[in-house]
C-alpha cells in the first residue's frame, strides 16, 4: 500500500509540474522508488521461480535441532542489549546520559519503525526523542548521539568487512558488485564525516546551510558545542563491532541448527553482503535484497540452493524478527487504551478471515489421513462448518468488541475457543490453532478494558426471536422435506428424517448425506441456511448491544441541585447544569452534585462537579465513575478549566485542550485607542440610523417574547442552524420570561437584535446566553448590543463578562497528534473557518483568554468524542 501511495504522488507531482525540473528535484526518491521495486519485484519473482523448493525448505526447517534454536533466541536477547549499550555509549560520548532501560526501548521502537520508513535505518534516529527530553537531554545532545550511533553502524561494517572481503578476494568468492556496494558504504561513511567536519569548522557545508536556512544557526551552533569523548566514541565502536560478530554468529548458528556443516567464511561473507544490501535498500528493511543476495552467498559456499534458503529464513527470525516481534509487544504493553481496544477487534477479525480461508481451501492429505485413523468423517466435517460458522460470527463480533462490550468479549472467547479445537480437528491445522492461541491470550490480558453491560431487554427479546425462528423453521423444513419429491435429493423423507435435517442446516452445519440434485432442492436448503444465518445473527446482536441508561428524572434531585449552586457555584456554567436537559448525580452525602447527558453508552458531563471543596468535586467524581461503571457508561467531562486538570489527572484521566473562554475585565475595557476604532465606528453607525437599545426586566411580558420570538426564528433560519443545548441555552419562552432581555430597535420600535442576561454564578462575573438578530439589522449590531450588554452589568456591580467558548482556538504549540490535527483544521481547512470568525469577533473586545480541556479516560474514547459531543448538545 506504500508502495501504492508513493507512485500515485510522484504521477500527481509530475502533473502539476514540468516534468525535467520535478525529475531533478526528485531524482533522489525516484532512484530509490525504483531501487525499492527492484528488490521487491526480484523477491517476488524468486519466490515463484523457486516454489517447489520453498516447500522442500518448509520441511528442512522442521527439522531444526531445539537446543541451537534456543542458542539462536539467547543470542538475539544478546543483540538487543548490544544495541542498547551502543545507545548508551553514544549518549555518554556526548556528555549526555540515558537509563540502560530508556537505551533498550529507543533500540526497539527506532528498529520497529525503520521497517515502515523510507531509508529506514537513517530516517528512524529522529523518533522517539520526547521521553529522552523529559529526562533533562538537550534535543541536539539526542540528535547528536544518534548520528554517532548511525555513523558507527556503517563504520564497524567497514571494520568487519575489510579483512572478511581481502579473504575471499583471494578464495574467488566475491564478485565485482560487492565490492560496488561495499565501495558505496565506504563513500557514504567519508561524505558523513566530511560533512560533521564541516559544520563544526564553519566551512562550505556550514555555510550552504545557513545560505538557505539562517534560522538553523542556534541548532547547528549548538550541535559544534557537543563535544565527543573519544574514549566513550571507541566504546561505541566496540559494541558496534561485536553486534557484527554476534550476526556472523547467528548465520553460524542457524547453519548448525538446521544440521549442515558450519563455514565460518560463508557466515562472515554471507553476514556482511547482506548488511551492506539493507544499509543500500531504502525500504522495508532489506525485503528482498538481504534473502536474494545472503543465499546466493551461501551458494557459492557450496550449500544446496534449499538449503542456503532454509539457513537464511532462520538467520531472519534471530536477527530481523524477534527484535521486531520485541519492539511490537514494546507497543502493545506500553501502549494507551485505545491499542489496548483496537488490537484484539483487528486479531479477532483476522482470525475470521483465516477460518472461513481455510475451510475453503483443501486439506493437507497427510494430516487428513492421521486424523482419520482418530476421529470418524463426520466429526471432521461437522468441525469444518463450526470453523467457518466462528470466522463469520467473528467479523461480526470484532465490530460489537470495539465499543468495549463485555458480552462480545464473551462472545469472542467463545468463538476463539471452537476456531482452535476446530482447526485441530478438521484437518490438524495447528498453524491457525496457534493463532486463535494467540488471540485468546490477547483477549484474556485485555479482558479489563471490556466493561460495558448489553441490553438485558434485547436480550430477552433475541431469546424468543430465536425459539421462536427454530419452531417456525422446524415446521418449514418438516413439512418441507416430508412433501418434497424424491426426485429433489433421492430421499423420501419421514418426520424425524426431516426434523434431522432441518435443525442441521438451520445451524449451518449441514448434512453429508443430503445432496441437492436440482435447483430448486439448492434454492430449499439455502432458504433454511440464510434463516439460520439471521436469526442466529440477530441473537448476538441482541445479547451484546449496548446497554442504554434510562435514568428517571427526579424532581428532588433538580430541587437537591438547585440549593447547591446556590451555595457552592462558581462557574459561568452552573446555571446550565439544572436545565431540564440534564441528568442530575448527586453523591450519597448530597454535598455536591455533577449534570451529564446520555448518549451512545457515554455519559458527557458538564464541567465540574458543583462542590465545597477539592476533596467534594474529587469524591462525586470517584462515586460517579462507579455509577458509569456499573451501569456500562463512559464518562467525558466537556469545558474542564485549567485549574481542575490536577484534580482529574490524579484519578489516572487524561486531557485534550479544545478552546479558549473569553472573560472581559470591565474595569480595565474601554473604547479609546486604535485598536478599539472599529468598535466606536459600528457604535456611530448603528446611532445614526436611529437605532437604540432597551433594557427589559423581568418578568418579560409575553408581547415582547412574541416579538423576539419572531427575531430568534428569522436567525435560525438564515444562519441555517438549529437550536442547541447541554453548554447553553435554547429559546424557551418560561426562562426568558424571568430573566433580564435587552433589545435593540429601529426608529420604527421593530426589534432587529436582542441579547438574554443569565445567572453568572463566578465572583463578580456576569454572562449572556441567546445573541441573535434580523436579517436587515445594520451592520455593527452585535458589537453595539454587547457593549450594551457590557454597561448593563457594570451598573449591575459586576467587574467581568463571560463571552463564552472560542472553540478549537488558542493552540501556540501544538504537540500531541489530536492537538496538531486540531490546529490544522482550525487554521487551514474551511469548513472550520466559523470558529476562527468567532474567535476573531470576542477578540475585538480583548478578553483575557482561558483554556478549556476535554477529559476523558480511554484513548478510544477520544475517537468517538466528536460523534458523542454533536448528538449531546441536540434537544
Amino acid at each position: 500500500m506504500k508502495i501504492v501511495a508513493v507512485s500515485k504522488r510522484f504521477l500527481s507531482s509530475f502533473k502539476e509540474r514540468k516534468g525535467i525540473s520535478f525529475l531533478r528535484e526528485n531524482d533522489k526518491i525516484i532512484r530509490q522508488f525504483i531501487l525499492t521495486i527492484f528488490f521487491i519485484g526480484v523477491g517476488i519473482w524468486f519466490i515463484k521461480h523457486e516454489n517447489s523448493e520453498l516447500k522442500e525448505v518448509n520441511n528442512v526447517l522442521a527439522d531444526t535441532k531445539s537446543f541451537w534454536v534456543v542458542c539462536g533466541i539467547a543470542l538475539a536477547a544478546f543483540y538487543i542489549v548490544l544495541q542498547a549499550l551502543m545507545y548508551f555509549a553514544s549518549f555518554k560520548a556526548v556528555q549526555s546520559e540515558i537509563s540502560f532501560k530508556q537505551a533498550v526501548i529507543l533500540f526497539l521502537k527506532r528498529n520497529f519503525v525503520s521497517v515502515f520508513l523510507p531509508a529506514g535505518g537513517i530516517s528512524s534516529l529522529a523518533f522517539f526523542t520526547k521521553p529522552i527530553e523529559k529526562s533533562g537531554v538537550k534535543p541536539t545532545q539526542i540528535h547528536f548521539a544518534s548520528l554517532i550511533y548511525g555513523f558507527v553502524g556503517i563504520l564497524s561494517v567497514i571494520i568487519v568487512a575489510i579483512p572478511a572481503l581481502i579473504y575471499s578476494l583471494f578464495q574467488g568468492t566475491v564478485g565485482s558488485g560487492e565490492w560496488y556496494a561495499f565501495t558505496a558504504i565506504v563513500g557514504l561513511s567519508i561524505l558523513v564525516f566530511f560533512i560533521y567536519n564541516s559544520i563544526i569548522a564553519k566551512g562550505a557545508i556550514y555555510r550552504l546551510i545557513l545560505k538557505f536556512s539562517p534560522s538553523a544557526e542556534i541548532f547547528i551552533d549548538d550541535f559544534r558545542n557537543n563535544k565527543i569523548i573519544k574514549r566513550k566514541f571507541l566504546q561505541v565502536v566496540f559494541y558496534s563491532v561485536l553486534i557484527e560478530f554476534v550476526g556472523i554468529a547467528h548465520l553460524y548458528v542457524a547453519m548448525i541448527a538446521l544440521g549442515f556443516a558450519p563455514s565460518l567464511a560463508a557466515a562472515a561473507m554471507g553476514y556482511i553482503i547482506s548488511v551492506i544490501f539493507l544499509i543500500v535498500s531504502p525500504f522495508l528493511r532489506g525485503f528482498g535484497a538481504i534473502e536474494i543476495s545472503m543465499s546466493f552467498i551461501l551458494i557459492q559456499y557450496g550449500f544446496e540452493n534449499v538449503n542456503a534458503i532454509a539457513i537464511t529464513f532462520l538467520y531472519r527470525f534471530f536477527e530481523f524478527w524477534i527484535p521486531l516481534l520485541a519492539g511490537a509487544s514494546l507497543f502493545l504493553f506500553s501502549a494507551n487504551k485505545l491499542l489496548m481496544r483496537v488490537v484484539p477487534s483487528f486479531l479477532l477479525f483476522i482470525l475470521g478471515l483465516i477460518n472461513i480461508v481455510s475451510v475453503l481451501t483443501p486439506a493437507i492429505s497427510e494430516r487428513l489421513h492421521v486424523l482419520e485413523n482418530v476421529i470418524p468423517i463426520s466429526a471432521i466435517k461437522v468441525s469444518n462448518y463450526f470453523v467457518i460458522t466462528a470466522g463469520l460470527f467473528m467479523l461480526v463480533n470484532a465490530a460489537f468488541m470495539l465499543k468495549g462490550l463485555r458480552t462480545a468479549w464473551w462472545f469472542a472467547v467463545f468463538l476463539t475457543g471452537i476456531s482452535i479445537i476446530g482447526n485441530l480437528t478438521k484437518a490438524i491445522d495447528y498453524e491457525e490453532a496457534s493463532i486463535a492461541l494467540l488471540v485468546l491470550l490477547t483477549l484474556i490480558f485485555t479482558r479489563k478494558e471490556y466493561y460495558i453491560k448489553s441490553n438485558s431487554h434485547l436480550q430477552s427479546i433475541g431469546l424468543k426471536t430465536v425459539l421462536i425462528s427454530i419452531a417456525a423453521v422446524l415446521v418449514y423444513s418438516i413439512l418441507g422435506f416430508y412433501f418434497l419429491d424424491k426426485k429433489h435429493f433421492n430421499i423420501d423423507f419421514n418426520w424425524l428424517e426431516s426434523i434431522r435435517y432441518g435443525m442441521q442446516n438451520y445451524f449451518l452445519i449441514g448434512s453429508s448425506d443430503l445432496v441437492p440434485l436440482d435447483r430448486f432442492a439448492r434454492r430449499f436448503l439455502l432458504s433454511i441456511n440464510i434463516c439460520g444465518f439471521v436469526s442466529l445473527g440477530f441473537l448476538i446482536f441482541a445479547l451484546i448491544r449496548p446497554y442504554t441508561v434510562k435514568k428517571q428524572v427526579v424532581e428532588d434531585d433538580f430541587v437537591t441541585a438547585d440549593e447547591l449552586v446556590k451555595q457552592y457555584g462558581n462557574s459561568s456554567l452552573d446555571y446550565f447544569k439544572t436545565y431540564d436537559d440534564k441528568l442530575i448525580y448527586i453523591t450519597a452525602d448530597k454535598k455536591s452534585f455533577l449534570a451529564y447527558r446520555v448518549t451512545d453508552n457515554f455519559a458527557v458531563v458538564l464541567e465540574n462537579p458543583v462542590a465545597a471543596s477539592n476533596e467534594e468535586m474529587k469524591q462525586c467524581i470517584i462515586e460517579f465513575d462507579a455509577y458509569c461503571y456499573e451501569n456500562g457508561l463512559r464518562s467525558i467531562y466537556y469545558r474542564v478549566p485549567e485549574e481542575s486538570l490536577a484534580l482529574f489527572h490524579s484519578l489516572h484521566k487524561k486531557s485534550l485542550f479544545i478552546g479558549q473562554e473569553g472573560v472581559v475585565d470591565l474595569n480595565t475595557f474601554t473604547l479609546e485607542g486604535g485598536a478599539k476604532k472599529s468598535l466606536r465606528n459600528a457604535i456611530s453607525k448603528v446611532r445614526e440610523k436611529g437605532f437604540t437599545a432597551t433594557i427589559h426586566n423581568a418578568p418579560i411580558k409575553d408581547g415582547l417574547l412574541q416579538k423576539i420570538k419572531a427575531v430568534s426564528d428569522e436567525w435560525l433560519v438564515n444562519t441555517g442552524r438549529r437550536e442547541i443545548i447541554f453548554s447553553q441555552g435554547r429559546f424557551d419562552w418560561e426562562e426568558l420570561k424571568q430573566q433580564t432581555i435587552i433589545t435593540v430597535e429601529s426608529a420604527e420600535e421593530k426589534i432587529v437584535a436582542f441579547i438574554n442576561v443569565i445567572p453568572d454564578y463566578a465572583n463578580g462575573e456576569g454572562t449572556y446566553d441567546l445573541i441573535r438578530k434580523t436579517n436587515d439589522a445594520p451592520n455593527g449590531i452585535m458589537d453595539f448590543i454587547l457593549l450594551e450588554l457590557f454597561t448593563y452589568l457594570k451598573s449591575q456591580g459586576c467587574t467581568s463578562v463571560n463571552l463564552g467558548l472560542a472553540a478549537m482556538s488558542g493552540i501556540e504549540e501544538a504537540e500531541t497528534f489530536p492537538e496538531k490535527s486540531m490546529k490544522f483544521a482550525y487554521e487551514r481547512i474551511k469548513f472550520f473557518s466559523h470558529y476562527k470568525g468567532l474567535r476573531d469577533f470576542k477578540e475585538k473586545f480583548s478578553p483575557i483568554w482561558y483554556n478549556k480541556y476535554l477529559v476523558y479516560s480511554h484513548d478510544y474514547d477520544l475517537l468517538q468524542a466528536p460523534l458523542v459531543l454533536n448528538k449531546v448538545v441536540k434537544p
